[in-house]
Protein backbone atom coordinates (compact mmCIF):
# COMPACT_ATOMS: atom_id res chain seq x y z
CA UNK A 1 0.00 0.00 0.00
CA UNK A 2 1.30 3.50 -1.11
CA UNK A 3 2.63 5.99 1.78
CA UNK A 4 -0.69 7.36 3.59
CA UNK A 5 0.13 10.41 2.86
CA UNK A 6 0.61 9.90 -1.34
CA UNK A 7 -3.08 8.89 -2.92
CA UNK A 8 -2.51 7.89 -6.64
CA UNK A 9 -4.59 10.15 -8.79
CA UNK A 10 -4.93 10.95 -12.09
CA UNK A 11 -7.43 9.29 -15.13
CA UNK A 12 -5.43 8.58 -18.34
CA UNK A 13 -6.49 6.95 -21.92
CA UNK A 14 -3.95 3.86 -22.88
CA UNK A 15 -4.41 1.60 -25.80
CA UNK A 16 -3.82 -1.95 -25.74
CA UNK A 17 -1.13 -3.39 -28.55
CA UNK A 18 -1.93 -5.77 -30.39
CA UNK A 19 0.19 -8.85 -27.72
CA UNK A 20 -2.41 -7.30 -24.88
CA UNK A 21 0.07 -4.78 -23.67
CA UNK A 22 -0.46 -1.56 -21.28
CA UNK A 23 1.83 1.03 -21.01
CA UNK A 24 1.06 2.68 -17.52
CA UNK A 25 1.46 6.13 -16.86
CA UNK A 26 4.74 6.71 -14.63
CA UNK A 27 2.62 9.40 -12.32
CA UNK A 28 0.56 6.32 -11.13
CA UNK A 29 3.44 3.67 -11.26
CA UNK A 30 5.55 5.31 -9.67
CA UNK A 31 3.74 6.29 -6.20
CA UNK A 32 2.44 2.09 -6.32
CA UNK A 33 5.47 0.62 -6.91
CA UNK A 34 8.84 2.95 -6.76
CA UNK A 35 11.47 0.93 -8.58
CA UNK A 36 9.58 -2.86 -8.28
CA UNK A 37 8.78 -4.68 -11.10
CA UNK A 38 6.37 -7.09 -9.63
CA UNK A 39 3.18 -6.35 -8.81
CA UNK A 40 -0.70 -8.21 -8.03
CA UNK A 41 -3.39 -7.93 -10.66
CA UNK A 42 -7.12 -8.63 -9.54
CA UNK A 43 -10.46 -9.27 -10.63
CA UNK A 44 -12.40 -5.85 -8.77
CA UNK A 45 -15.74 -5.54 -10.68
CA UNK A 46 -16.67 -6.83 -14.60
CA UNK A 47 -14.87 -4.59 -17.14
CA UNK A 48 -12.29 -3.51 -14.35
CA UNK A 49 -8.89 -4.90 -13.24
CA UNK A 50 -6.56 -3.59 -9.99
CA UNK A 51 -3.13 -3.16 -10.09
CA UNK A 52 -1.86 -3.57 -5.93
CA UNK A 53 1.65 -3.20 -4.52
CA UNK A 54 2.44 -7.35 -3.72
CA UNK A 55 3.16 -7.13 -0.71
CA UNK A 56 0.00 -5.51 1.01
CA UNK A 57 -2.20 -7.37 -1.14
CA UNK A 58 -1.15 -10.40 -0.63
CA UNK A 59 -0.73 -9.83 3.48
CA UNK A 60 -4.38 -9.14 3.22
CA UNK A 61 -5.37 -11.66 1.19
CA UNK A 62 -3.24 -14.25 3.04
CA UNK A 63 -4.53 -12.66 6.69
CA UNK A 64 -8.42 -13.62 5.38
CA UNK A 65 -7.43 -16.90 4.05
CA UNK A 66 -5.53 -17.99 7.23
CA UNK A 67 -8.76 -16.93 9.10
CA UNK A 68 -10.99 -19.20 7.02
CA UNK A 69 -8.16 -22.09 7.54
CA UNK A 70 -8.93 -21.84 11.40
CA UNK A 71 -12.65 -21.47 11.45
CA UNK A 72 -12.81 -24.60 9.33
CA UNK A 73 -10.09 -26.18 11.65
CA UNK A 74 -12.41 -25.41 14.40
CA UNK A 75 -15.56 -26.50 13.03
CA UNK A 76 -17.19 -23.27 12.87
CA UNK A 77 -17.91 -23.70 8.94
CA UNK A 78 -19.97 -26.80 9.13
CA UNK A 79 -22.89 -27.32 6.87
CA UNK A 80 -21.39 -23.57 4.86
CA UNK A 81 -19.53 -26.16 2.31
CA UNK A 82 -21.15 -24.56 -0.57
CA UNK A 83 -19.89 -21.40 0.50
CA UNK A 84 -16.04 -21.93 1.31
CA UNK A 85 -16.09 -23.68 -2.57
CA UNK A 86 -17.59 -20.44 -3.72
CA UNK A 87 -14.73 -18.58 -1.99
CA UNK A 88 -12.16 -21.20 -3.34
CA UNK A 89 -13.44 -20.63 -6.54
CA UNK A 90 -13.37 -16.92 -6.45
CA UNK A 91 -9.75 -17.08 -4.90
CA UNK A 92 -8.17 -19.71 -7.37
CA UNK A 93 -9.11 -16.97 -10.30
CA UNK A 94 -9.46 -13.71 -8.23
CA UNK A 95 -5.99 -12.13 -8.86
CA UNK A 96 -2.13 -12.97 -9.85
CA UNK A 97 1.18 -11.68 -9.99
CA UNK A 98 2.51 -9.85 -12.90
CA UNK A 99 6.26 -8.81 -14.19
CA UNK A 100 6.27 -5.21 -15.51
CA UNK A 101 8.39 -4.76 -18.46
CA UNK A 102 10.26 -1.42 -19.39
CA UNK A 103 8.87 1.33 -18.79
CA UNK A 104 5.67 0.29 -16.99
CA UNK A 105 4.53 -2.25 -19.48
CA UNK A 106 2.10 -4.89 -18.55
CA UNK A 107 0.98 -7.86 -20.38
CA UNK A 108 -2.52 -8.47 -19.34
CA UNK A 109 -3.20 -12.70 -18.64
CA UNK A 110 -5.49 -14.18 -21.09
CA UNK A 111 -8.72 -14.51 -18.33
CA UNK A 112 -7.78 -11.42 -17.12
CA UNK A 113 -8.53 -9.74 -20.62
CA UNK A 114 -12.14 -11.53 -20.92
CA UNK A 115 -13.02 -10.06 -17.28
CA UNK A 116 -11.99 -6.96 -18.79
CA UNK A 117 -13.73 -7.22 -21.90
CA UNK A 118 -11.25 -6.15 -24.36
CA UNK A 119 -9.97 -6.68 -27.58
CA UNK A 120 -6.29 -5.95 -29.36
CA UNK A 121 -5.86 -2.50 -29.90
CA UNK A 122 -8.50 -1.52 -28.23
CA UNK A 123 -8.50 1.88 -25.64
CA UNK A 124 -8.34 1.53 -22.02
CA UNK A 125 -8.79 4.36 -19.29
CA UNK A 126 -6.09 3.92 -16.11
CA UNK A 127 -7.38 5.70 -13.31
CA UNK A 128 -5.43 5.93 -9.98
CA UNK A 129 -8.11 4.72 -7.18
CA UNK A 130 -6.22 6.43 -4.30
CA UNK A 131 -4.59 2.78 -3.09
CA UNK A 132 -3.76 1.06 -5.93
CA UNK A 133 -3.97 1.61 -10.07
CA UNK A 134 -7.71 0.57 -11.91
CA UNK A 135 -7.43 -0.41 -15.59
CA UNK A 136 -11.06 0.05 -17.36
CA UNK A 137 -13.26 -1.21 -20.02
CA UNK A 138 -13.91 2.96 -21.02
CA UNK A 139 -17.88 1.83 -21.50
CA UNK A 140 -17.64 -0.24 -18.01
CA UNK A 141 -15.88 3.09 -16.75
CA UNK A 142 -18.24 5.35 -17.79
CA UNK A 143 -21.42 4.03 -16.52
CA UNK A 144 -19.18 3.44 -13.05
CA UNK A 145 -18.59 7.44 -12.47
CA UNK A 146 -22.23 8.18 -14.18
CA UNK A 147 -23.50 6.58 -11.19
CA UNK A 148 -20.71 7.35 -9.02
CA UNK A 149 -20.11 10.96 -9.56
CA UNK A 150 -23.26 12.34 -7.87
CA UNK A 151 -22.50 11.03 -4.60
CA UNK A 152 -18.74 12.79 -4.56
CA UNK A 153 -19.47 15.87 -2.31
CA UNK A 154 -20.65 12.77 0.37
CA UNK A 155 -17.97 10.47 0.34
CA UNK A 156 -15.63 13.55 0.45
CA UNK A 157 -16.98 15.27 3.27
CA UNK A 158 -17.62 11.69 5.20
CA UNK A 159 -13.76 11.15 4.63
CA UNK A 160 -12.65 14.67 5.37
CA UNK A 161 -14.96 15.18 8.58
Amino acid sequence: MPPAAELILGEFSRTLDERFRLSLPPELLEPLLGDATTATLAKERPGCLSLWEPVSGKANLEAGVNLVKSKIAAGKLEGRWSEVQRLGRLLSTRQCAVQLANRGRLLIPESFRQFLGVEPNSAITVVGAGVCIEIWNPSAWLLYIEAEMPAFRSVFDQLTA
